[in-house]
This record gives structure tokens, sequence and C-alpha cells, in this order.
């Protein structure tokens, strides 16, 4: 419901803006936008015209970066790596040119090669650095996502659900929604997902529908996401500054929409976060941006397309692979240890640490759990 109602020319501004960006895959847009090729090459030709006069952000993105690192440094930059997973830009680099490679990228460049390729966990790094403020180094790399707390209606309350991309601030999603339930954000996520592709890492808040820290930290739409091949983080309980720019975005949103009106319906609450959220993206000065640019400068959609069907579940042929019962429990070694109910039904993977009798317990990509053979319980 909400992007029907989103108005064309901002559907015609946003597609044009990402068509128009370095190796934009049309077609593929095309199908992110729910339009024909035909309909996405006529807003092209026109807005390479000028004919549509209220298009005022042209990108500046060119079309042909000469200084682009090549995909065979890259896939060369990742199969090293592979090999030593803890070997920094640096190293990696020192030990390409001496193995005879040359016009390496800077080690900076190496470092966003990694994020992009998923070969470096952003919280993982940021525990290994002094505080700082954290930003993904890419677009895609982490998406915030928070309900806002709900504000009432003339018929009903209003459950503002937000989605943020970490690095440009760009917002991926604003919907009205009349609750907080699993179907109700998973339908809007599938949205996202065909609109924007997918993430690598999604960071939530802790309790419903997201999970939580802890046992049964994981719930029925963590699953879903981790199947998807995304890795899912929770915020630390009681620190809200962990979705610090979700939660200034939700307050950018009250100051300037939702506290200068009243509503009467969710259709016209999302009418309004429509027009309000093309001015965010597209027009309003982002001041933690560099050089106050907008979001939408900085983002592209992910190249990785939402699977309208999920992929089977494989692992690899040395894991000790385990079903997860109803209880959420798993048996090994005549014991029984706790995973989580979420994934009731699923197979498991147990892997052995270099550490004695234990071992990690993943779902698909994501370690969920480690269990130890000397204790009674598992440590999620």
């Amino acid at each position: 419901m909400p992007w029907k109602q989103s108005s064309a020319m901002s559907l015609r501004h946003e597609f044009i803006h990402f068509a128009m960006t370095a190796n934009a895959n049309i077609r593929q847009l095309c199908r992110r936008f729910t339009i024909s090729p035909k309909t996405g090459y006529k807003w092209i030709e026109r807005f390479r015209d000028g004919g549509i006069g209220e298009l005022s952000d042209r990108s500046r993105r060119p079309h042909h970066s000469p200084l682009r690192t090549s995909t065979e440094i890259e896939q060369l930059i990742v199969e090293l790596r592979k090999q030593h997973p803890v070997w920094g830009a640096r190293k990696l680099r020192a030990r390409l040119l001496a193995l005879g490679h040359q016009q390496l990228p800077s080690p900076g460049t190496i470092t966003a090669i990694l994020y992009r390729h998923g070969c470096i966990d952003p919280l993982e790094a940021e525990k290994h650095q002094a505080f700082k403020r954290f930003e993904a180094a890419a677009p895609n790399l982490m998406w915030q996502m928070d309900f806002k707390g709900y504000f009432s209606l003339s018929q009903g309350r209003c459950h503002p659900l937000t989605i943020l991309d970490d690095f440009s601030r760009f917002s991926l999603a604003l919907f009205a929604c009349s609750n907080q339930t699993l179907q109700t954000v998973q339908k809007l996520l599938i949205t996202t997902f065909r609109r924007y592709g997918l993430p690598l890492r999604l960071l939530t808040d802790n309790g419903g529908p997201w999970g939580s820290s802890g046992y049964d930290a994981y719930s029925v739409l963590g699953v879903w996401l981790m199947r998807l091949g995304i890795y899912l983080s929770h915020s630390r309980i009681y620190h809200p500054q962990t979705l610090g720019k979700d939660e200034r975005f939700h307050r950018t949103l009250k100051t300037e929409l939702i506290a200068r009106r009243s509503f009467s319906s969710l259709e016209e609450c999302q009418n309004h976060f429509d027009r309000w959220r093309h001015l965010y993206n597209f027009e309003r000065p982002h001041q933690a941006l560099p050089q106050m640019a907008v979001p939408a400068s900085r983002y592209q959609p992910s190249s990785r397309s939402y699977p309208e069907s999920l992929p089977p579940i494989d692992y690899n042929t040395y894991d000790i692979v385990r079903k997860v019962d109803d209880k959420g429990d798993v048996s090994f070694h005549g014991r029984n240890f706790r995973i989580g109910k979420a994934f009731a039904g699923y197979p498991v993977a147990l892997r052995l640490t270099l550490t004695r009798d234990i071992y990690n317990v993943f779902f698909c990509h994501q370690q969920i759990a480690k269990i130890s053979l000397n204790d009674d319980i598992s440590d999620v």
C-alpha cells in the first residue's frame, strides 16, 4: 500500500537517481520499481533532455570510473583474506606486492573492499577500536530498523516503521503501520527488499518482533532474515545509542512532520510520510554528511536482489549437523543443549573451536550459540 501511494514524481526521482549511477542495472531497477524497461528508458531519456523540470538533483556519479579497482584485483584481495582471516588491509597489500602484483589500491580502499564482500564484521571490528561514532564503510553494509513510538490518530494509532541505511542515512522505508506484528513487518520488509535489494547486516532493537540478547535471542523474523543471507544484530540493552542514527531520524520525523499536524487515518499519514521521506532523501541537507550532502547522493541500491524463494540451507562437509527439536534444543554427545525455539525443525551446524570441547553453533551463515561439553547449558 505505501509504495502505491507515493507520488509519481517522487518515484521517478528515485528511479532516475539510481539509474544514473555507475554500473546501474536498468532492467533490475525497472523490476524493483514495477515499471517496464520501455517506461524506464523513457524516463531516462526525458531526464537527459531536460524534460522533467522538477528533477533538480542530477546525479554526478560518472558512467565510467577508470581508477576503479578491477574485478581481478578485488578477487585476489578477497581470496588472500580468506586464507588469512586475521590479516588487515596493510598486511594484505604488502603480501600481494611481494607476490608480484602491481597497481594495488590503497589500504583504505582494500578495507572498503573487504567490507563490501562481507569479510569484515562491522560490529566485531568496532570492538577492537577506540570508542568513536560508528559508521558503515559503504551503502547496504548495515541498515538500522525500528518502530518509532506510536502516536494517536482520529481513528486508532500509527506505529511508524523506519529503515535507515547506516552509511548514507538514506531513508529506505517509512511506513504507517496499525500494529507491530511479525506479519506486518515481514510484508513491509519484502516490499523494501524488492525495491532496494538486501543489506549485509540488519541492526534492530530488542524485543518482539526483533528478538533480544540472551537465551532465545532470535525470533521467527530473525530466522527468516538469516535464511536470506542477512546478518542480524541487536542493540545493547538499555543502550539506545546503538541505534543512534535511526533514533535521530525519529527525532527529525517528529520535529519536522508529526508534531506539526494531526492525522485522521493511516492512509493520510502514509501520504504525508511519502512526501516527507522524499524531501528528506533528496532535498534536505544532512548535517552529519560531508558538505551537508543529501542522503540520496551517498546511496545506491544493493547488488543483492531479494530471492522470491528462500535458498536451501547448506553446510560444509566437515560440519556436525543437528536438527533443533520442538523445544529449541539439539542433542549432542548424549546431552541436550539450548539453541532457541525459533530454530525448531531447522538444521544447525556445530563447529569445533580451538578450545577443547567448545563448539560454535551456526544457522546458515551466522553463529547463533556456543556450547561446551563441560557446561550444562549453551552460551548464546
